[in-house]
Protein backbone atom coordinates (compact mmCIF):
# COMPACT_ATOMS: atom_id res chain seq x y z
CA UNK A 1 0.00 0.00 0.00
CA UNK A 2 2.67 2.81 -1.17
CA UNK A 3 2.14 5.47 -2.87
CA UNK A 4 4.77 7.13 -5.65
CA UNK A 5 3.43 10.95 -5.40
CA UNK A 6 5.45 12.19 -8.09
CA UNK A 7 4.08 9.60 -10.77
CA UNK A 8 0.36 10.63 -9.20
CA UNK A 9 0.91 14.03 -10.58
CA UNK A 10 2.60 13.82 -13.54
CA UNK A 11 0.82 13.96 -16.97
CA UNK A 12 1.11 10.15 -18.20
CA UNK A 13 -1.00 7.71 -18.77
CA UNK A 14 -1.61 4.96 -16.55
CA UNK A 15 -0.19 1.43 -16.75
CA UNK A 16 -0.89 -1.51 -14.92
CA UNK A 17 1.47 -2.74 -12.49
CA UNK A 18 3.24 -5.99 -13.16
CA UNK A 19 2.28 -8.82 -10.90
CA UNK A 20 4.78 -9.88 -8.60
CA UNK A 21 6.46 -13.36 -8.38
CA UNK A 22 4.66 -15.81 -6.45
CA UNK A 23 7.33 -16.91 -5.07
CA UNK A 24 8.62 -14.84 -2.31
CA UNK A 25 11.95 -15.31 -0.39
CA UNK A 26 11.93 -16.47 2.59
CA UNK A 27 13.39 -13.33 4.39
CA UNK A 28 10.21 -11.59 2.77
CA UNK A 29 7.98 -13.74 4.04
CA UNK A 30 9.07 -13.24 7.59
CA UNK A 31 9.14 -9.48 7.48
CA UNK A 32 5.32 -9.57 6.76
CA UNK A 33 3.11 -8.39 9.07
CA UNK A 34 0.69 -11.67 9.91
CA UNK A 35 -2.38 -10.82 11.91
CA UNK A 36 -5.03 -13.57 13.25
CA UNK A 37 -7.74 -10.53 14.15
CA UNK A 38 -10.29 -8.95 12.10
CA UNK A 39 -8.47 -5.73 12.64
CA UNK A 40 -6.85 -3.59 10.11
CA UNK A 41 -2.98 -5.02 10.44
CA UNK A 42 -0.92 -2.82 12.63
CA UNK A 43 1.92 -2.56 9.31
CA UNK A 44 -0.71 -1.42 7.14
CA UNK A 45 -2.29 1.05 9.37
CA UNK A 46 1.47 2.43 9.99
CA UNK A 47 1.50 2.77 6.06
CA UNK A 48 -2.20 4.03 6.08
CA UNK A 49 -1.58 7.00 8.24
CA UNK A 50 2.12 7.76 7.03
CA UNK A 51 0.72 8.23 3.67
CA UNK A 52 -2.37 9.95 4.57
CA UNK A 53 0.14 12.14 6.75
CA UNK A 54 2.16 13.19 3.57
CA UNK A 55 -0.27 13.89 1.37
CA UNK A 56 -2.14 15.99 3.58
CA UNK A 57 0.96 18.20 4.53
CA UNK A 58 1.67 18.00 0.29
CA UNK A 59 -1.07 20.11 0.20
CA UNK A 60 -3.95 17.22 -0.92
CA UNK A 61 -7.39 16.91 1.04
CA UNK A 62 -8.70 14.06 2.94
CA UNK A 63 -10.78 12.37 -0.16
CA UNK A 64 -8.11 13.17 -2.65
CA UNK A 65 -5.51 11.51 -0.51
CA UNK A 66 -7.62 8.43 0.09
CA UNK A 67 -8.56 7.86 -3.68
CA UNK A 68 -4.60 7.97 -4.33
CA UNK A 69 -4.08 5.61 -1.73
CA UNK A 70 -7.39 3.25 -2.86
CA UNK A 71 -6.02 3.27 -6.45
CA UNK A 72 -2.78 2.26 -5.67
CA UNK A 73 -3.52 -0.94 -3.33
CA UNK A 74 -3.29 -4.33 -4.48
CA UNK A 75 -5.35 -6.36 -1.98
CA UNK A 76 -9.08 -6.45 -3.11
CA UNK A 77 -10.05 -6.49 0.30
CA UNK A 78 -8.05 -3.85 1.89
CA UNK A 79 -9.48 -1.50 -1.74
CA UNK A 80 -12.71 -2.30 -0.49
CA UNK A 81 -12.48 -1.07 3.10
CA UNK A 82 -10.86 2.19 1.93
CA UNK A 83 -12.84 2.13 -0.21
CA UNK A 84 -15.76 2.71 2.30
CA UNK A 85 -13.81 5.22 4.32
CA UNK A 86 -13.48 7.33 1.69
CA UNK A 87 -17.17 6.90 0.24
CA UNK A 88 -18.17 8.03 4.03
CA UNK A 89 -16.35 10.80 3.65
CA UNK A 90 -18.08 12.00 0.63
CA UNK A 91 -21.68 11.35 2.61
CA UNK A 92 -20.51 13.90 4.85
CA UNK A 93 -18.88 11.85 7.76
CA UNK A 94 -15.48 12.89 9.18
CA UNK A 95 -12.67 11.15 8.82
CA UNK A 96 -12.57 9.82 12.42
CA UNK A 97 -16.74 8.76 12.11
CA UNK A 98 -15.49 6.95 8.71
CA UNK A 99 -12.64 4.59 10.24
CA UNK A 100 -15.13 4.24 13.62
CA UNK A 101 -17.83 2.83 11.44
CA UNK A 102 -15.47 -0.21 9.97
CA UNK A 103 -15.05 -1.40 13.41
CA UNK A 104 -11.48 -2.27 11.95
CA UNK A 105 -9.88 0.36 14.14
CA UNK A 106 -9.38 0.68 18.06
CA UNK A 107 -11.46 3.56 19.66
CA UNK A 108 -8.30 4.98 20.47
CA UNK A 109 -7.57 5.72 16.92
CA UNK A 110 -11.32 6.91 16.59
CA UNK A 111 -10.78 9.50 20.05
CA UNK A 112 -7.54 10.52 18.74
CA UNK A 113 -8.41 11.94 15.27
CA UNK A 114 -11.21 13.45 16.32
CA UNK A 115 -9.61 15.43 18.96
CA UNK A 116 -7.33 16.52 15.93
CA UNK A 117 -9.91 17.39 13.58
CA UNK A 118 -11.16 19.54 16.51
CA UNK A 119 -7.49 21.10 17.11
CA UNK A 120 -6.78 21.42 13.52
CA UNK A 121 -4.11 19.11 14.61
CA UNK A 122 -5.26 16.20 12.21
CA UNK A 123 -1.54 16.02 10.48
CA UNK A 124 0.43 15.66 14.23
CA UNK A 125 -1.79 13.20 15.02
CA UNK A 126 -2.01 11.14 11.94
CA UNK A 127 2.50 11.58 12.11
CA UNK A 128 1.61 10.23 15.93
CA UNK A 129 -0.12 7.07 14.73
CA UNK A 130 2.52 6.21 12.06
CA UNK A 131 5.04 6.74 14.43
CA UNK A 132 3.29 4.96 16.94
CA UNK A 133 2.15 1.66 14.63
CA UNK A 134 5.54 1.46 13.58
CA UNK A 135 7.10 1.50 16.86
CA UNK A 136 4.49 -1.37 18.00
CA UNK A 137 5.49 -3.73 14.90
CA UNK A 138 9.13 -2.92 15.68
CA UNK A 139 9.53 -3.96 18.98
CA UNK A 140 6.89 -7.06 18.22
CA UNK A 141 9.76 -8.12 15.07
CA UNK A 142 12.73 -7.68 17.64
CA UNK A 143 11.37 -9.45 20.29
CA UNK A 144 10.37 -12.04 17.92
CA UNK A 145 13.29 -12.48 16.44
CA UNK A 146 15.21 -12.60 20.00
CA UNK A 147 13.24 -15.70 21.10
CA UNK A 148 12.05 -17.17 17.85
CA UNK A 149 15.87 -19.08 17.64
CA UNK A 150 15.52 -19.96 21.56
CA UNK A 151 11.96 -21.26 21.55
CA UNK A 152 12.51 -23.22 18.32
CA UNK A 153 15.47 -24.94 20.26
CA UNK A 154 13.47 -25.40 23.27
CA UNK A 155 10.63 -26.69 21.22
CA UNK A 156 12.97 -29.29 19.64
CA UNK A 157 14.74 -30.81 22.92
CA UNK A 158 11.11 -31.70 23.89
CA UNK A 159 10.37 -33.43 20.73
CA UNK A 160 14.14 -35.09 20.88
CA UNK A 161 13.59 -36.60 24.51
CA UNK A 162 10.07 -37.54 23.28
CA UNK A 163 11.58 -39.63 20.30
CA UNK A 164 14.31 -41.36 23.08
CA UNK A 165 12.25 -42.20 25.24
CA UNK A 166 9.29 -43.43 23.09
CA UNK A 167 11.36 -45.04 20.36
CA UNK A 168 15.11 -45.63 21.15
CA UNK A 169 15.04 -46.74 24.81
CA UNK A 170 12.66 -49.66 24.24
CA UNK A 171 15.10 -50.47 21.43
CA UNK A 172 18.08 -50.73 24.05
CA UNK A 173 15.69 -52.29 27.19
CA UNK A 174 15.08 -55.16 24.70
CA UNK A 175 18.87 -55.50 24.98
CA UNK A 176 19.17 -55.54 28.62
CA UNK A 177 16.95 -56.94 29.80
CA UNK A 178 18.36 -60.53 28.20
CA UNK A 179 21.05 -60.09 30.27
CA UNK A 180 18.67 -61.35 33.29
CA UNK A 181 20.53 -59.05 35.49
CA UNK A 182 19.25 -56.13 37.44
CA UNK A 183 20.07 -52.61 35.73
CA UNK A 184 21.43 -49.85 37.42
CA UNK A 185 19.36 -47.38 38.91
CA UNK A 186 19.99 -44.49 36.79
CA UNK A 187 19.01 -46.75 33.57
CA UNK A 188 16.37 -48.19 35.52
CA UNK A 189 14.93 -44.72 36.05
CA UNK A 190 15.53 -43.87 32.29
CA UNK A 191 13.67 -47.63 31.06
CA UNK A 192 10.77 -46.66 33.61
CA UNK A 193 10.59 -43.19 31.85
CA UNK A 194 10.02 -44.66 28.65
CA UNK A 195 7.56 -47.02 29.50
CA UNK A 196 5.14 -44.01 31.26
CA UNK A 197 5.80 -41.88 27.90
CA UNK A 198 5.20 -45.08 25.48
CA UNK A 199 1.96 -46.55 27.89
CA UNK A 200 0.66 -42.88 28.41
CA UNK A 201 1.99 -41.01 25.17
CA UNK A 202 -1.64 -39.81 23.54
CA UNK A 203 -3.31 -39.42 27.17
CA UNK A 204 -0.15 -36.93 27.77
CA UNK A 205 -0.83 -35.76 23.94
CA UNK A 206 -4.84 -35.20 25.13
CA UNK A 207 -3.74 -33.33 28.04
CA UNK A 208 -1.57 -30.51 26.23
CA UNK A 209 -4.17 -30.31 23.52
CA UNK A 210 -6.89 -30.19 26.49
CA UNK A 211 -4.58 -27.57 28.60
CA UNK A 212 -4.19 -25.22 25.21
CA UNK A 213 -7.75 -25.34 24.73
CA UNK A 214 -8.27 -24.36 28.34
CA UNK A 215 -6.36 -21.70 27.78
CA UNK A 216 -7.74 -19.91 24.58
CA UNK A 217 -11.18 -20.27 25.47
CA UNK A 218 -10.18 -18.25 28.93
CA UNK A 219 -7.77 -16.18 27.70
CA UNK A 220 -10.45 -12.99 27.67
CA UNK A 221 -11.78 -14.23 31.21
CA UNK A 222 -10.88 -11.89 33.96
CA UNK A 223 -9.68 -13.79 36.28
CA UNK A 224 -7.59 -15.79 33.59
CA UNK A 225 -5.99 -12.81 32.83
CA UNK A 226 -5.31 -11.69 36.42
CA UNK A 227 -3.57 -14.80 36.99
CA UNK A 228 -1.28 -15.22 34.11
CA UNK A 229 -0.21 -11.39 34.28
CA UNK A 230 0.23 -12.31 38.35
CA UNK A 231 2.96 -15.30 37.04
CA UNK A 232 4.31 -13.65 34.53
CA UNK A 233 5.33 -10.54 36.35
CA UNK A 234 7.13 -12.56 38.75
CA UNK A 235 9.37 -14.82 36.04
CA UNK A 236 13.18 -12.93 36.30
CA UNK A 237 13.59 -11.04 33.04
CA UNK A 238 10.12 -11.94 31.25
CA UNK A 239 8.25 -10.08 33.52
CA UNK A 240 10.34 -7.17 33.80
CA UNK A 241 10.44 -7.01 30.04
CA UNK A 242 6.21 -7.75 29.59
CA UNK A 243 5.87 -4.72 31.95
CA UNK A 244 8.01 -2.56 29.92
CA UNK A 245 6.36 -3.41 26.65
CA UNK A 246 2.95 -2.35 28.07
CA UNK A 247 4.40 0.44 30.08
CA UNK A 248 5.51 1.96 26.76
CA UNK A 249 2.65 1.64 25.02
CA UNK A 250 0.93 3.49 28.20
CA UNK A 251 3.59 6.71 28.03
CA UNK A 252 3.17 6.87 24.13
CA UNK A 253 -0.63 6.86 24.36
CA UNK A 254 -0.61 9.32 27.01
CA UNK A 255 2.26 11.46 25.08
CA UNK A 256 0.00 11.56 22.32
CA UNK A 257 -3.51 12.34 23.66
CA UNK A 258 -2.21 14.94 26.39
CA UNK A 259 -0.13 16.56 23.31
CA UNK A 260 -3.03 16.78 21.04
CA UNK A 261 -5.14 19.02 23.71
CA UNK A 262 -7.16 16.01 24.85
CA UNK A 263 -8.27 16.42 28.63
CA UNK A 264 -6.58 14.11 31.21
CA UNK A 265 -9.72 12.25 32.32
CA UNK A 266 -10.74 11.64 28.84
CA UNK A 267 -6.66 10.63 27.55
CA UNK A 268 -7.07 7.78 30.63
CA UNK A 269 -10.26 6.47 29.14
CA UNK A 270 -9.02 5.56 25.81
CA UNK A 271 -5.76 4.70 27.52
CA UNK A 272 -7.62 2.00 29.52
CA UNK A 273 -9.88 0.73 26.33
CA UNK A 274 -6.83 0.37 24.07
CA UNK A 275 -3.80 -1.62 26.51
CA UNK A 276 -5.52 -5.29 26.90
CA UNK A 277 -3.04 -5.81 29.89
CA UNK A 278 -4.98 -6.67 33.08
CA UNK A 279 -2.41 -5.16 35.60
CA UNK A 280 -2.78 -1.58 34.26
CA UNK A 281 -6.47 -1.81 32.91
CA UNK A 282 -7.43 -2.43 36.77
CA UNK A 283 -4.77 0.52 37.98
CA UNK A 284 -6.14 2.86 35.48
CA UNK A 285 -10.25 2.45 36.63
CA UNK A 286 -8.74 3.64 40.01
CA UNK A 287 -6.61 6.15 39.01
CA UNK A 288 -10.03 7.65 36.40
CA UNK A 289 -12.04 7.20 39.76
CA UNK A 290 -9.15 9.49 41.74
CA UNK A 291 -8.65 11.93 39.27
CA UNK A 292 -12.65 12.67 39.21
CA UNK A 293 -12.46 12.69 42.76
CA UNK A 294 -9.94 15.49 42.87
CA UNK A 295 -6.67 13.62 43.56
CA UNK A 296 -3.58 13.97 41.31
CA UNK A 297 -2.48 11.47 38.57
CA UNK A 298 0.87 10.68 40.41
CA UNK A 299 -1.20 10.68 43.32
CA UNK A 300 -3.08 7.92 42.47
CA UNK A 301 -0.79 5.76 40.65
CA UNK A 302 1.78 5.70 43.54
CA UNK A 303 -0.89 2.81 44.82
CA UNK A 304 0.09 0.58 42.10
CA UNK A 305 2.90 -1.86 41.99
CA UNK A 306 3.04 -1.98 38.44
CA UNK A 307 3.72 1.95 37.58
CA UNK A 308 7.52 2.63 39.06
CA UNK A 309 8.58 5.03 41.79
CA UNK A 310 10.48 6.81 39.28
CA UNK A 311 7.70 7.32 37.19
CA UNK A 312 5.12 8.51 39.61
CA UNK A 313 8.26 11.14 40.90
CA UNK A 314 8.64 12.52 37.11
CA UNK A 315 4.80 12.46 36.56
CA UNK A 316 4.56 14.15 40.03
CA UNK A 317 7.40 17.56 38.90
CA UNK A 318 5.26 17.52 35.24
CA UNK A 319 1.92 18.20 36.96
CA UNK A 320 3.58 21.03 38.42
CA UNK A 321 5.13 22.26 35.53
CA UNK A 322 2.01 21.14 33.29
CA UNK A 323 4.31 19.34 31.21
CA UNK A 324 3.09 15.66 30.82
CA UNK A 325 3.27 15.31 27.76
CA UNK A 326 7.01 16.03 27.78
CA UNK A 327 7.49 13.70 30.19
CA UNK A 328 5.26 10.92 28.98
CA UNK A 329 7.14 11.59 25.63
CA UNK A 330 10.42 11.13 27.37
CA UNK A 331 9.78 7.96 29.36
CA UNK A 332 8.21 6.10 26.14
CA UNK A 333 11.90 6.54 24.83
CA UNK A 334 13.75 5.76 27.82
CA UNK A 335 11.28 2.47 28.03
CA UNK A 336 11.53 1.63 24.30
CA UNK A 337 15.26 1.46 24.65
CA UNK A 338 15.60 -0.31 27.49
CA UNK A 339 13.06 -2.98 26.03
CA UNK A 340 15.00 -3.40 22.73
CA UNK A 341 18.10 -3.91 24.87
CA UNK A 342 17.23 -6.77 27.39
CA UNK A 343 15.11 -8.37 24.71
CA UNK A 344 18.70 -8.44 22.78
CA UNK A 345 20.38 -9.59 25.78
CA UNK A 346 17.52 -12.02 26.90
CA UNK A 347 18.06 -13.73 23.42
CA UNK A 348 21.38 -14.14 23.55
CA UNK A 349 21.67 -15.19 27.06
CA UNK A 350 18.57 -18.08 26.27
CA UNK A 351 20.45 -19.62 23.22
CA UNK A 352 23.73 -21.17 25.15
CA UNK A 353 21.16 -22.07 28.55
CA UNK A 354 18.93 -24.16 25.63
CA UNK A 355 21.55 -25.81 23.85
CA UNK A 356 23.33 -26.98 27.61
CA UNK A 357 20.04 -28.01 28.16
CA UNK A 358 19.65 -30.62 25.46
CA UNK A 359 23.22 -31.54 25.76
CA UNK A 360 22.47 -32.16 29.63
CA UNK A 361 19.01 -34.47 28.93
CA UNK A 362 20.43 -35.92 25.71
CA UNK A 363 23.48 -37.06 27.29
CA UNK A 364 21.61 -38.44 30.96
CA UNK A 365 19.87 -40.57 28.30
CA UNK A 366 22.75 -41.98 26.22
CA UNK A 367 24.80 -42.44 28.93
CA UNK A 368 22.03 -44.24 31.07
CA UNK A 369 22.24 -46.71 28.34
CA UNK A 370 25.20 -47.52 27.83
CA UNK A 371 25.85 -47.84 31.30
CA UNK A 372 24.89 -51.61 31.88
CA UNK A 373 27.34 -52.19 28.69
CA UNK A 374 30.36 -50.38 30.27
CA UNK A 375 30.10 -52.20 33.52
CA UNK A 376 29.75 -55.58 31.39
CA UNK A 377 33.31 -54.26 29.63
CA UNK A 378 34.61 -53.49 33.01
CA UNK A 379 33.33 -56.75 34.80
CA UNK A 380 31.07 -54.90 37.02
CA UNK A 381 27.62 -55.62 35.68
Amino acid sequence: MGIDIKKKYQEQPKTKKKKADDKQSFATILSQDISFNKNFPDKKKEQFYAEISLLLSAGTDIKTALELIVDETEKDKDRMLLEGIKNDIINGLSFSEAIKKTEKFTEYEYYSLKVGEETSRIDVVLTDLAGFFKRKVEQKRKITSALSYPIFLLVASFGMVIFLLKFLVPMFEGILTSFNKKLPALTQFVVDASDTVSDYFFLFLLFFIGVFLLIYMNRKKEWFRKVTATVILKIPVVGDMAQKIYLTRFCHSMNLLISAKNPLLNSISLVNKMIDYYPIQTALKVVEKDIMEGKLLNESMRAFPIFPKKMTALIKVAEEVNKLDVIFQSLDEQYSKELDHKSEVFGKLLEPFIIVFISVVVGFIIIAMYLPMIEINTGLF
